[in-house]
């Protein structure tokens, strides 16, 4: 894109507040401002007697509007359609546009985080969430103006871009469900009659305890939530390490985080994880390897099912007081079909694994094509 005159956003919006007092048995729908760059908020109406505010300022389509208080996160908008005659409190400055200026080329303009950052540095206040943005500083912000014609095909690229991901990731999204309910449908076909057995007959807990040297390192590792995996942590000192009793972990090991099992913070070790420590609070199962399989055991684990038994073994109250016992682990029942079916499956997940990793990578890909045509387009 050849440079365009910078011209100052005081000479292409008006600052254009309209306020309206706020009655009692008024019905006044709120709208807000998404951060990064997301849009409009809508939210349902509110009575006068609901709110503390004594006014309110009417908003319309095609304004601009921004969120004094979280503009550092990109919290800039076009008024859309969906919330025109919406209402927001003084910490939502709207301003008209002039002849000259498309809406939709200021709403992808203030799509750059590094608009945000350079209009955050000049914020007031102390510390990012305490600052607000004046509507003069904001004025006072010079932006690069095509002729209006090379707006409107700057705001058809972008859009149609935007339209091009929006319905990419929905068909990602359906393949997705689709190849889960798949698998969900499988493992139901798999366990099928099968026995259930004790998980400390099937795949018993192991403890490798290790012994600390004040000069030695410790690699930790974690287990995430929601079956999200395992991530690795600093090494401690031997010096940091203390009384804390560490236990080695090995690759295939099924790896259970006491304090937060009942939502599903079970993973699998992999090779990158072996050799790394974990405190008392997790603990390693290892299957008979003539049984049953890590994979298999843990996709029961992360099943509706297979949570709700994690969580029926973890008595207490909420969050951290609700801690997986030693006894209730190994009491659980899990279903055991044979070892060539636990196999079948094992496969399957692979292959399913394989396709969600490629749409991951597709998606990332895709989250890189909009910030490179605004690069593009704005500078």
């Amino acid at each position: 894109m050849p440079s365009f005159p910078l011209i100052r956003l005081g000479e292409l919006l008006t600052y254009a507040p309209d306020p309206h007092g706020v009655e009692p048995d008024g019905e006044y729908p709120i709208a807000g401002i998404y951060g990064f760059g997301r849009g409009m908020i809508q939210r349902a109406a509110v009575t006068g007697r609901e709110m503390a505010a004594t006014q309110l300022f009417r908003i319309r389509a095609g304004q601009f509007v921004y969120s004094r208080l979280k503009s550092f996160e990109g919290a800039y908008a076009i008024v859309s359609p969906e919330v025109d005659g919406y209402f927001v409190s003084n910490e939502f400055p709207t301003f008209d546009l002039h002849h000259g200026l498309e809406p939709g080329f200021l709403g992808w303009y203030f799509k750059q985080d590094c608009v945000w950052r350079q209009l955050a540095s000049d914020g007031k206040g102390i510390g990012a969430r305490r600052e607000r943005l004046h509507p003069t500083r904001l004025l006072d912000h010079a932006i690069p103006l095509p002729p209006i014609e090379q707006q409107r095909r700057i705001i058809a690229k972008l859009d149609g871009a935007a339209l091009q991901l929006k319905t990419m990731r929905r068909t990602a999204d359906a393949a997705r469900a689709e190849l889960n309910a798949t698998m969900k449908a499988a493992f139901r076909k798999v366990i099928a009659g099968a026995p259930r057995v004790a998980m400390m007959d099937i795949a018993p807990l192991v403890r490798r305890p290790i012994a600390v040297d004040l000069d030695g390192s410790y690699p930790e590792l974690g287990v995430r939530s929601f079956g999200k995996g395992t991530f690795r942590k600093p090494s401690l000192s031997g010096i940091e390490v203390g009384n804390k009793r560490l236990f080695e972990i090995h690759e295939g090991d099924l790896l259970f985080n006491i304090v937060f099992a009942w939502e599903g913070a079970v993973a699998l070790a992999s090779a990158a994880d072996h050799g790394r420590v974990g405190s008392h609070r997790f603990l390693t199962c290892v299957p008979d390897p003539q049984r049953a399989t890590s994979k298999f055991l843990l996709y029961y684990f992360l099943t509706a099912e297979g949570t709700e038994r994690l969580g029926a073994a973890s008595p207490g109250g909420a969050g951290r007081n609700r801690t997986l016992g030693l006894k209730g682990l190994e009491s659980i029942v899990v279903p055991a079909p044979s070892l060539d079916a636990q196999l079948w499956f094992d496969e399957l997940q692979q292959k399913a694994g394989a396709v969600q990793a490629g749409q991951v990578e597709v998606a990332a890909e895709l989250d890189h094509l909009i910030p490179a045509l605004m690069h593009q387009a704005f500078d």
